[in-house]
């Protein structure tokens, strides 16, 4: 019997997980250090940040048309650029996490031969691919929920009380605030392990699980406004107020009710006789409410093509076990 169809003792996963945390610990300190000092930035900006942002706000407003009349503006900016910075960091998160298990997670360790290593050991290769899967899935999924809910409080603590305060439909805000985040961060990291075992090298496994990443990021992004039914608001040309929310689709009315492109037009007689045969406009779009039906609906669809992406994995893994132990055999006498 080959020594990769060996199957690993119960007690080898607790062994496993302990030469996997000390194979990774630099991984494993950076990703607690990001961790707190992310959660220490949202909790800054749920509290202090924010509230002295909100008191710059005040006395801007108080200023009227008085040119001379002086207000806390570095709060008010100080805040605006610690959200961003936030903000950006948490949506980099699933192209980090990509890139770590690309580069090191799965195609180093099978570059470096490390991977074969512990497969004779009585390690199965699906028990050691599980393991390199679970435990870092478990980090990102209590870590990312954390960062995710401290996120949606600072904002939340904005609005209403931050003039230019971002809204909830503003894409680096919406996949910051809520599931997506999670759901985003476990594709990255399926998404890089996967392209670990089919490259089996470090750097293009890195470059690669990136932009793996990338288009369940872009596959989210089209999806979006879709996943949910939108609202649709008409009115008349002169006196229609869009909706405020996420766009899906907007344009004119025909006489007929048919919703159509708004032509182009430049100046007030092009665009009249460009308008002339429309009675209205339209304007579809996601209201406030439509926040968490969004949120769950792309976090299933992102979690739905992380479960591809592990299926991948193991498919992966079997062809080159297969090959090997191919390859291993000892060969018949004729």
């Amino acid at each position: 019997m080959s020594a990769l169809t060996l199957t690993a003792p119960p007690a080898d996963r607790p062994r496993q997980t302990r030469w996997l945390l000390r194979l990774h610990r630099p991984a494993l300190y950076a990703w607690g250090i990001v961790a707190v000092v992310l959660a220490a930035l949202l909790l800054a900006l749920a509290g202090p940040l924010v509230d002295a942002a909100a008191e710059g706000w005040r006395q801007y407003q108080g200023c009227g048309m008085n040119p001379r009349c002086s207000y806390d503006q570095d709060a008010i900016l100080r805040y605006k650029d610690y959200y961003n910075y936030a903000t950006i960091a948490l949506n980099l998160l699933p192209f980090a996490v990509a890139a770590w298990a690309g580069a090191a997670l799965t195609g180093r360790e099978l570059e470096t031969g490390t991977a074969r290593l512990a497969w004779t050991q009585a390690t199965s290769p699906a028990r050691w691919l599980t393991v390199r899967l679970v435990v870092p899935a478990l980090g990102i999924l209590v870590g990312t929920t954390l960062l995710a809910w401290l996120h949606h409080r600072a904002w939340a603590a904005g609005q209403g009380r931050i003039d230019t305060a971002k809204q909830w439909y503003d894409r680096f805000t919406f996949h910051a605030n809520g599931p997506t985040l999670v759901a985003l961060t476990l594709a990255g990291l399926a998404a890089g392990a996967l392209v670990g075992l089919l490259v089996r090298r470090t750097l293009p496994a890195l470059v690669l699980g990136v932009l793996v990443a990338g288009g369940v990021r872009g596959l989210a992004e089209l999806a979006l406004p879709h996943l949910w039914p939108a609202v649709t608001r008409t009115g008349s040309i002169d006196r229609f107020v869009p909706g405020v929310g996420l766009n899906v689709d907007n344009g004119m009315l025909t006489r007929t009710g048919a919703h159509v492109p708004a032509p182009p037009c430049a100046g007030t007689a092009d665009c009249e006789a460009a308008y002339k045969d429309f009675v209205g406009r339209y304007d579809v779009f996601h209201p406030a409410s439509h926040f968490w039906p969004l949120q769950l609906t792309t976090s299933a669809l992102v979690l739905a093509v992380t479960a591809l992406l592990v299926t991948g994995c193991f498919l992966a893994l079997r062809r080159q076990t297969g090959q090997l132990r191919t390859a291993k055999a000892p060969h018949r006498a004729a």
